[in-house]
């Protein structure tokens, strides 16, 4: 998220605007814990994984009067427009926000998952598939030596888009999705079957953390009951961390630049997507509506060529 702030302070600034940063998110704006932010605020940033401005959930600003409060907040400070980086929680709260009380918002899709509707990209996704995939790298190394099969658990809970790029760029052996259930047994036979053919002594399947913790160990357990020995690795938040990719570091920079250009504009209630290459505005409200689901060609070519 550094560089999407750095994008929307040095693009305020250079339109003579006034920049304000909250503090650790809506947390910070009920309780009034912003300050100005100049040029030099946002210096040497770029590089480095997080956001400077910390981060919470803040599960008031769901009430409609402590919304309220932090728009006087706001009014009293002489802000009249909110950036907002963020996930589905985050631009759901942007939306009625901007609803209830008229105050401009502009919103970033700022989460690994890549499951905002509305955006082919979004912010963190692309530093957390190389994260993992650079641990995948490793691990691959030990199933190889050790002739095993590691079940290596990527975030994802109610989506599969980390494990499906994750998996493909990583040459898994299967990649399991929320998206698509498959039976123990399938999967047991499919191991089994390579065994025989000499060409599957070892490998990496890549699992979607899924809704319910713990899925990854039952699976292993599932699959010793059906004549295999699996390892497990959870990868878990070092995909939330670490320095952003060249690629994040670019869309975040244009994302947080538009946003100001957007504002400056007239628009509001929006959030700033990429389609097709194309920086886009979509409609908070269809972004809050809709979900982004799985595309079905990928989808499906991962399971032809990971099997």
């Amino acid at each position: 998220m550094n560089p999407a702030i750095r994008g929307v302070v040095r693009a305020a600034l250079h339109q003579g605007i006034e920049v304000f940063g909250i503090n650790r998110g809506y947390s910070g704006l009920i309780s009034d814990d912003m300050a100005p932010m100049s040029s030099s605020s946002v210096s040497n940033i770029v590089q480095r994984g997080g956001t400077i401005l910390k981060s919470d959930r803040c599960e008031a600003f769901k009430k409609p009067e402590v919304r309220s409060s932090a728009a006087d907040i706001l009014k009293a400070r002489g802000i009249d427009a909110l950036v907002v980086i963020g996930g589905d929680g985050s631009l759901t709260g942007a939306h009625l926000f901007q609803q209830e009380t008229g105050i401009e918002v502009i919103g970033l899709p700022g989460t690994i998952d890549n499951d905002i509707f509305g955006t082919d990209d979004t912010i963190g996704f692309d530093t957390a598939v190389n994260t993992a995939l650079e641990a995948i790298d490793r691990i691959r190394d030990t199933a190889s030596s050790h002739e095993r099969h590691f079940l290596v658990e990527v975030m994802g809970r109610a989506s599969g888009f980390i494990a499906i790029h994750v998996g493909m760029a990583a040459g898994a052996e299967m990649i399991l999705v929320p998206e698509r259930a498959i039976e123990i047994s399938r999967i047991s036979e499919e191991l089994a079957a390579a065994r025989r053919a000499g060409t599957g002594s070892s490998g990496i399947i890549v699992v979607a953390e899924g809704p319910e913790p713990g899925l990854t160990y039952r699976l292993a357990e599932q699959l010793k009951e059906h004549g295999q020995d699996p390892r497990v690795c959870i990868l878990g938040h070092i995909q939330r961390g670490g320095s952003p990719t060249g690629h994040d570091r670019v869309l975040a920079t244009c994302m947080g630049a538009m946003a100001v250009s957007y504002l400056c504009a007239g628009y509001s209630d929006i959030m700033v997507g990429v389609r097709d290459g194309q920086i886009i505005d979509v409609p908070l409200e269809d972004v809050i509506r809709f979900r982004k689901g799985l595309d079905p060609t990928l989808l499906e070519l991962a399971l032809q060529v990971h099997r």
